[in-house]
């Protein structure tokens, strides 16, 4: 018996500060797939198209049988083909709301669809970090041009996590009892549709796939993962967490993200080994 499925945070917890996977986390990714029959679930706030590289890396790229939990638990989809086999989305007039809103605040605004990410007032320090991931510039301050479009999640970013936390109880008439709000990477404040986190998406996907909840491992370091840490069997947190996170999570590892954190877990977890 032993653990079934690991769920894996991607920023700050299975990828490095350069954004990228060490070859230890490739390996014992590889090893904890063949020879225990572990399955690896990338869980992220970025869209499934978003992460192609990265499976690729890990040679999930397209395979039956293997699955990503993406846009917070918006989506869950089987890597071949990237088969939608569960979506849960913003209707576009809380997206815009979100979006007319933001226009007023000292920030930028990232607006998901299925397949696409949309970025108004990019900042600087957003702009480097974007290089990396694909997106297309809004020019002008409006969202209507997405308006026959699948839109999966809003995120506003700032470096200041505290000012963004502070938009928070102001926002309640647009937010409560109708968005799910969480906080990652110590920059963004993510807006899903109402019921939609990484638990309650590892939990229909635990679902689909048979295996019982207690017999999966979720990894992760910051706000937005808390809800998979909750519900899963093991907890996890990346030695570079949050404070937060690690006071929640049954473990720490003590390897940070550019360590090997998803590596020292499996060693520890699934292969048992002592490496204390």
């Amino acid at each position: 018996m032993g653990y079934k499925l690991i769920a894996c945070d991607m920023d700050e917890t299975l990828l490095s500060d350069n954004h990228e996977i060490c070859q230890k986390n490739i390996e014992l990714i590889k090893k904890a797939r063949e020879e225990y029959g572990v399955k690896f679930v990338p869980a992220t706030g970025r869209g499934y198209e978003l992460i192609q590289k990265e499976l690729k890396t890990l040679e999930l790229h397209n395979k039956e049988d293997e699955y990503v939990l993406s846009f917070n638990g918006g989506a869950l989809t089987e890597n071949k083909g990237n088969r939608i086999l569960q979506f849960k989305g913003l209707s576009f007039s809380k997206m815009k709301e979100l979006f007319e809103y933001g226009l007023k605040k000292d920030i930028c605004i990232h607006v998901y669809t299925k397949k696409d990410l949309y970025v108004y007032n990019i900042s600087d320090s957003e702009e480097e970090r974007l290089s990396r991931i694909n997106h297309i510039r809004m020019e002008n301050n409006t969202v209507d041009f997405l308006e026959n479009e699948e839109i999966s999640k809003v995120i506003y970013q700032n470096v200041d996590i505290d000012y963004l936390m502070s938009l928070e109880e102001d926002m309640k008439s647009i937010t409560e009892g109708q968005c799910s709000v969480s906080y990652s990477s110590n920059r963004y404040m993510e807006f899903n549709t109402l019921g939609v986190d990484k638990g309650q998406g590892l939990i229909d996907l635990a679902n689909l796939l048979n295996i019982d909840i207690k017999d999966t491992i979720a990894v992760g370091d910051n706000y937005n993962d808390m809800a998979m840490l909750k519900v899963a069997g093991l907890s996890v947190a990346a030695q570079n967490a949050v404070e937060y996170v690690k006071e929640a999570c049954d473990y720490t590892t003590k390897a940070t993200n550019n360590e090997g954190v998803v590596a020292e877990l499996i060693e520890k977890f699934i292969l048992e080994k002592n490496i204390d």
